[in-house]
């Protein structure tokens, strides 16, 4: 049988030499290429033969055995695909008895019976092992070695368990449930942050009215024995010895006893109504109440975290330099003095300032914002938004003067090492008020002085008072009124300073006190002077309106012309 296999098997090429069956029809028509040329050449015999018998019927003829010849090949072709799939088709039989074969000669469940036993043999192994452990353990061995042992395997015991068992857990980021928004619940949380920040806010009231002397023998007591402490050096125990007390009294007071210790005396809420009997919007006010709390009180933790951040960052350089300098002179005065000496002169200094110090500054608030160095700073400090602020700030006038330099006109000069050109919200300098290119603001009015216009000439309400930006130049006073829609427009006002005839300071309500905040101009053209009034740097516009006025003057006229002040 095997005999006859292999003759079909090799009946044709071997199997080494056979295509693909997607390309076998290529393959076939090569092979039988040599069949075709023989079969082919007795056609042409016959055809010539056919020629010159009939030569009338010889191209039907050509055409009848063109067709034959194409029979032929194809059933040819179909022949040879036929023995390729025989092929494949038994050499997938042969296949399949070599792997059966393979498969029984393995016997993979012997080796799977022989790994068992080794594994069996392993643990008895190790049973044995720790048996002859345990037995030598019981024998009597020297006594240090005895001790040695003994703490070996104490420490095992105590301890192996847990080093045998640690593992690292990565920690799970579980996502807690979050509540809806309720104004109940809001209301209620509230009340339990107030409730819970009580016990701080009233122990920072009584530190409070300790260094304001709300009470001056409780104030003089403790200061007394304060210093006397921190003299002696009984500062930390004393502290210890305050809180112990506390803690003392504060046993008394949940066993029942009535024990009031507090310096300022306690405030009790006030009755707050009952949900029941609200109204509609009385419960709407009262979420937009506790709203606005939160709302505030997140503002505040957030601008004292913000100025710490800030202040350790090094976005106040001037600032940060002082805490700077500070830790390096503690840092070296606790590595140079006695600890002794540092304790003493710390508290020495923390009483002399809760008591003296803070009292002085917060009974004058002008001499604590002159002289209170940590409340200066601290004040100066910028939050976050103030630094976007401060930015945005910075930026727009780098724009703004950029823009500027671009659009710089070829007749107009720009001011030295500033390198800027002048204008205002509507349009260039010289555009608004009408006047030459070359007239600018003076460095001290770059931006202007923000005033009122009141025209006493005037009986309309509407143009009696003005409000706009007030400017001087070299030969103008320039006023540029904010109700003005077009660049040039007739409410602008322009005042040449050589035709002033008189300048002073003036009070426009006699009422308020002070010098007043208004600067009166006389002209020949008014019946009443112009007054230039609410201007909060009254004086500084003053004074360089007439040291311009002035310099006009003593060019154009005699000094005997000079105004009256």
């Amino acid at each position: 049988m095997l005999k006859r296999l292999d003759k079909i098997r090799f009946r044709g090429q071997k199997r080494d030499d056979f295509l693909d069956l997607a390309e076998s029809p290529n393959g076939s028509d090569n092979e039988c290429s040599d069949d075709i040329l023989l079969r082919t050449k007795p056609s042409l015999k016959t055809q010539d033969t056919e020629e010159l018998g009939d030569p009338a019927g010889s191209g039907a003829l050509t055409m009848a055995a063109a067709f034959q010849d194409f029979q032929r090949s194809e059933s040819d072709r179909l022949n040879e695909m036929k023995g390729h799939l025989e092929i494949a088709l038994l050499e997938k039989h042969f296949l399949q008895e070599e792997l059966r074969k393979l498969r029984e000669e393995t016997n993979v469940e012997k080796i799977k019976e022989e790994l068992e036993r080794e594994r069996g043999k392993r643990i008895d192994l190790e049973l044995r092992m720790n048996e002859v452990l345990k037995s030598r353990y019981k024998e009597k061995p020297p006594q240090g070695e005895t001790l040695y042992l003994r703490a070996w395997r104490w420490l095992y015991d105590r301890v192996g368990v847990y080093i045998e068992d640690f593992r690292f857990v990565p920690e799970e980021n579980t996502v807690e449930a979050e509540e809806p928004l309720s104004a109940k619940r809001l209301t209620e949380n509230m009340r339990r942050l107030k409730r819970g920040a009580r016990p701080v806010t009233n122990f920072m009231r009584n530190l409070s009215a300790l260094s304001n002397w709300h009470s001056v023998y409780t104030s003089a007591i403790s200061f007394i024995i304060y210093m006397n402490a921190a003299w002696h050096g009984w500062a930390i125990p004393m502290f210890l010895f305050l809180a112990i007390l506390r803690l003392s009294l504060n046993y008394l007071i949940a066993k029942g006893w009535r024990i009031q210790w507090s310096i300022v005396p306690d405030i009790t809420d006030p009755i707050e109504p009952s949900k029941d009997d609200l109204t509609v919007s009385e419960k709407f006010q009262l979420v937009l109440d506790v709203a606005q709390k939160a709302q505030n009180l997140f503002g505040k933790m957030a601008d004292v975290l913000e100025k710490i951040k800030n202040l350790f960052m090094w976005v106040q350089p001037e600032i940060t330099q002082k805490l700077y300098i500070s830790l390096w002179v503690a840092f070296l005065s606790s590595c140079i003095l006695p600890f002794k000496l540092v304790g003493f002169m710390i508290g020495l200094y923390a009483g002399i300032k809760f008591f003296i110090i803070d009292f002085l500054f917060k009974s004058c608030p002008k001499l604590r914002d002159k002289y209170d160095t940590p409340h200066i700073d601290w004040n100066n400090l910028p939050t976050d938004p103030q630094l976007k602020e401060r930015t945005n700030a910075t930026m727009s006038r780098r724009v703004r003067t950029r823009t500027y330099e671009s659009t710089v006109p070829c007749g107009v000069n720009l001011d030295g090492d500033s390198a800027r050109i002048h204008s205002t919200k509507k349009g260039a300098f010289h555009e608004i008020f009408n006047v030459s290119e070359n007239e600018r603001p003076l460095p001290v009015c770059d931006n202007g002085w923000r005033c009122c216009l009141i025209n006493r000439d005037r009986k309309m309400p509407t143009d009696y008072i003005r409000n706009g930006m007030l400017y001087v130049t070299e030969n103008y006073l320039c006023f540029e009124s904010s109700s003005s829609k077009s660049a040039a427009s007739k409410k602008n006002k322009v005042i040449k300073l050589v035709d002033i005839t008189d300048i002073q300071k003036y009070k426009v309500l006699s009422v308020l006190p002070g010098s007043g905040m208004g600067i009166s101009i006389a002209t020949p053209s008014t019946q009443k002077p112009l007054v230039f009034g609410a201007m909060i740097h009254r004086d500084e516009a003053f004074e360089a309106i007439f040291t311009q006025y002035m310099k006009i003057i003593t060019t154009a006229r005699p000094p005997s012309g000079s105004p009256e002040l």
